[in-house]
């Protein structure tokens, strides 16, 4: 994996034992030797990892962390903390300051670069979604957003080992963090549903380690629990497993004995990036969405509609099957905005796009194609059946006048005149634009002939 790290150390022995490493591994690597001169670089070179000493002369390690945190041009580049101190206060501290990691010297290499790996992979993934939700070619799509809501109901589940140091951790993480803690088993784990836990802490057997990680991966690679933030928890000294862990997806990766503290930091860092990330996740589904859908009728709009239409009409002709194609339009529907006003006209067409909805089958493509003017697409359906289907839907939307909320508070009667062709196996030579064409042209006939009614495409008359 590629990507560019930023190593922020005064000590010259330590850049440069730090990038022979990172560089054996195909880095890029960046080299500061203050924290002055480490803020400058990471904000001119946007590095995609740093990698931070905490004790400099001029600018500590925890300073350098909490300005590049609180600096919106570096605030999402994940950071190591390495330090020789061993004491807890100074790793709370780092964790605290939104330090992703904080390690000890003397390094394990294995642990280091698993560590790089994972935090790399989780950086690129994260800019991959942003990239995705906020692409130029959906802005012309999406209205503003009105902002996210996060799960209703985070929990933490635990799914402890049989000997390991975890069951007092239910308890002690009640009285730190807000979300529900839940103590699972492995089966009951790998049974989570979607909504049951924003991150797993998964400790490991000591007697049997590659239980814990086969439930990581299972939980991994299940589509109920994929975005789950994962804790792995191992004993001291097992770097191996911890490298294992985390390259086959752990989030983070915590060796025991830990203390409550710790994990509590810990697990909101990590539910603080899945809200990140599920938040950039909506946004992308919510802008693909709205791609696709006219916001004024909640239909298909015009350009997805044709393409559904394209590639229906393309497994039709493969399969010998047949579909239809309606094309309707409102009779005097200037009439509607010209007496009630633009709004009771929109409420029409809403109002119509429900029926539509209603009376056809889920299967049944219904799209809003101009201002008033619908198509809607029948699979598997012959020119008998979409004749009674279209007479079904004109028949409706005649009988029920629509009602326009205050202040106008009336009933506003519309009529609806429809248009169809054949396609698929009775027309097994025609294009899509020829079939449109020809649906069209009924629907101007119906125009023509006084409104309110349906014609079929001259030579395909319903049996």
């Amino acid at each position: 994996m590629s990507g560019t790290i930023l190593v922020i150390d005064d000590v010259a022995t330590n850049r440069i034992v730090m990038k022979v490493k990172l560089a054996s591994a195909c880095y890029q690597v960046l080299l500061a030797d203050s924290g002055r001169q480490g803020l400058e670089m990471a904000r001119k070179a946007s590095p995609d990892l740093i990698l931070l000493d905490v004790v400099m002369p001029d600018l500590d390690g925890f300073t350098v962390c909490e300005r590049l945190k609180a600096d919106p041009k570096t605030a999402d580049i994940p950071i190591i903390m390495i330090t020789s101190l061993e004491d807890t206060d100074a790793r709370l501290r780092g964790l605290a300051c939104g330090a992703e990691e904080f390690l000890s010297k003397p390094l394990s290499e294995v642990t280091l670069l698993a560590r790089v790996r994972s935090l790399l992979r989780s950086h690129s993934h994260a800019a991959e979604l942003l990239e995705q939700a906020r692409t130029p070619e959906l802005e012309g799509f999406a209205d503003a957003q009105t902002g996210f809501a996060g799960p209703r109901n985070e929990c933490i589940s635990l799914v402890l080992a049989p000997d390991g140091a975890g069951p007092g951790w239910a308890n002690g993480l009640r009285t730190r963090i807000r979300e529900d803690v839940r103590v699972l088993s492995r089966p009951e784990a790998l049974e989570a549903s979607k909504d049951q836990a924003q991150v797993f802490v998964i400790e490991a057997d000591a007697q049997r380690p590659d239980q814990g990680i086969d439930i990581l991966s299972e939980l991994r690679s299940r589509p109920a629990t994929r975005h789950a933030g994962q804790i792995f928890v191992v004993r001291a000294g097992e770097a191996a497993l911890a490298a294992r862990a985390l390259d086959l997806g752990a989030d983070d990766v915590v060796y025991a004995p830990v203390s409550i503290d710790e994990m509590a930091l810990r697990l909101r860092s990590q539910l603080q990036r899945k809200r990140a990330t599920d938040k950039l996740r909506g946004e992308m589904s919510e802008r693909l969405r709205l791609a696709v859908i006219d916001p004024l009728t909640g239909l298909y709009n015009r350009r997805f509609g044709m393409s559904q239409l394209a590639n229906l009409a393309t497994e039709s002709a493969r399969e010998n099957r047949d579909f239809a194609v309606l094309l309707l339009d409102f009779d005097h529907f200037k009439t509607v905005n010209d007496r009630h006003g633009h709004a009771a006209g929109d409420q029409v067409l809403r109002e119509t796009a429900a029926r539509l909805r209603t009376h056809l089958r889920s299967l049944d493509i219904v799209a809003r194609i101009g201002g008033e003017e619908f198509m809607i697409v029948l699979p598997d359906t012959d020119m008998t059946t979409a004749a009674q289907v279209a007479e079904r839907l004109r028949s409706k939307i005649e009988a029920a006048p629509v009602p326009i909320p205050a202040p106008t508070n009336a009933e506003v009667g519309v009529t609806i005149s429809i248009g169809l062709a054949a396609g698929g196996r009775t027309e097994p030579t025609a294009s899509v634009s020829e079939i449109l064409d020809r649906a069209d042209r009924a629907l101007y006939a119906a125009k023509a002939e006084g409104r309110n009614q349906i014609v079929i495409s001259p030579g395909q008359t319903a049996a």
